[in-house]
């Protein structure tokens, strides 16, 4: 069991503008047309929240990629530029995005990209690659006619597969111009070098990517999924797990476990190794305090990503995972334990009973709910490693 001083603690922000009117009901998400000056507000209170984090001791800072965002959710498209700006400007801390959406982005730029990154800081960068979540977005962001698909909408199921293999042919693609010093690569949707490119007095056969990482560094992926939990231990990447119920987690947490054991010659991990969770928190003096400033964060978050199927993770009430369209309540989310609710003591005895029940050693908190100001959000941060990480064990 890792002991509590040596949790990896890190913290993930969406990177939203703080809003007046957050909760359910009205108005609807669309309706919101923020300013871009007040985007960019949220872009420079979010640099100051990852130093922050870095000043209380956190491991790592994680950022997001996202785009066209008018409405104020998530105003940070590129998640590896603006880490190499809070690299400049911290020591230790570590950064990653929850999540690069490979899809929206050439292989080999992402790879250069954070390449780059990853060695201007020092060794400091984590890769988190994932495959989307917003059609708006990805749909103007690649050359494929790549969309978002789920597995869990049968109706969906073509733009799921494409996107997965898209995805994992890109992914291909990044291991290896991150890792040899001259690849070339043939799949169903890429083919690099592309054949036949004169270049004094030859034709191109391979490529070397310039820079490539001179430090050892990690990939990290998020998994919701069974096709998912599949490939993600085979090709050695880490599994980011988040708004799943507590026992769905733990059965692909064991299940990441089992494949990566067949994928690599019977070789076993330790619960903590190559997995990550990811949970939301409210720490108030009271557990009415804390409901009462959760709650409006908790339900804007719902009415963003509620139609994206983000609750499939959910437990129903005959113990399976809810059916799709689920719009939970902050009570559900508490049930579910993927949001821990209430004071430092009652928030510190949910985390021991997910550490027991997992054995992690790599715990990001989720502590800035939608619309709260900067402010609120480093005082979660602040309250959660001073008041519930010593109650720890």
């Amino acid at each position: 069991m890792v002991a509590a001083q040596d949790l990896k603690l890190g913290a993930f922000f969406f990177g939203g503008v703080e809003m007046d009117d957050a909760g359910a009901g009205l108005p609807n998400p669309m309706d919101r047309r923020y300013t871009n000056d007040e985007c960019w507000k949220a872009t420079l209170d979010y640099v100051d929240s990852a130093i922050e984090a870095e000043r209380l001791g956190y491991d790592s800072f994680w950022t997001t990629e996202h785009h066209f965002q008018y409405e104020g959710y998530e105003v940070i498209p590129n998640g590896l530029q603006i880490s190499t700006w809070i690299a400049a400007r911290t020591t230790k801390l570590r950064f990653g995005a929850m999540f690069n959406v490979v899809p929206q982005w050439n292989p080999l730029r992402l790879a250069e990209d954070f390449s780059t990154l990853h060695n201007l800081s020092g060794g400091r960068a984590m890769l988190g690659v994932g495959r989307g979540t917003v059609p708006r977005e990805v749909l103007h962001l690649n050359d494929k006619g790549v969309s978002i698909g789920s597995q869990d909408n049968p109706d969906q199921a073509a733009a799921d597969q494409f996107n997965r293999e898209i995805f994992e042919e890109s992914m291909e693609i990044v291991r290896r111009a991150l890792s040899q010093d001259s690849f070339s690569f043939t799949g169903k949707h890429f083919e690099l070098p592309i054949p036949g490119i004169p270049d004094r007095g030859a034709t191109v056969q391979d490529l070397t990517l310039i820079p490539r990482p001179i430090y050892p560094y990690e990939i990290w992926q998020a998994v919701t999924s069974p096709p998912t939990l599949d490939y993600v231990p085979v090709v050695d990447h880490g599994a980011v797990f988040w708004n799943q119920h507590y026992s769905f987690i733990k059965r692909f947490w064991d299940r990441y476990a089992e494949n990566y054991a067949s994928a690599h010659g019977g070789h076993e991990l330790q619960d903590h190794e190559k997995r990550m969770l990811v949970v939301s928190v409210r720490i108030e003096d009271t557990m009415e305090q804390a409901y009462e400033t959760a709650r409006n964060g908790h339900d804007e978050f719902w009415k963003f990503l509620g139609p994206y199927g983000w609750s499939r993770g959910y437990m129903g009430p005959d113990g399976k995972p809810s059916a799709p369209g689920l719009i939970p309540t902050l009570e559900e989310s508490i049930e579910n334990k993927t949001i821990l609710c209430g004071t430092p003591e009652f928030v510190a005895s949910e985390v021991q009973f997910l550490k027991d029940l997992l054995g992690f050693e790599y715990l990001t908190i989720f502590p800035h709910l939608l619309g709260d100001s900067y402010t609120k959000a480093n005082e979660q941060m602040a309250r959660f490693k001073e008041e519930v990480q010593p109650l720890l064990t």
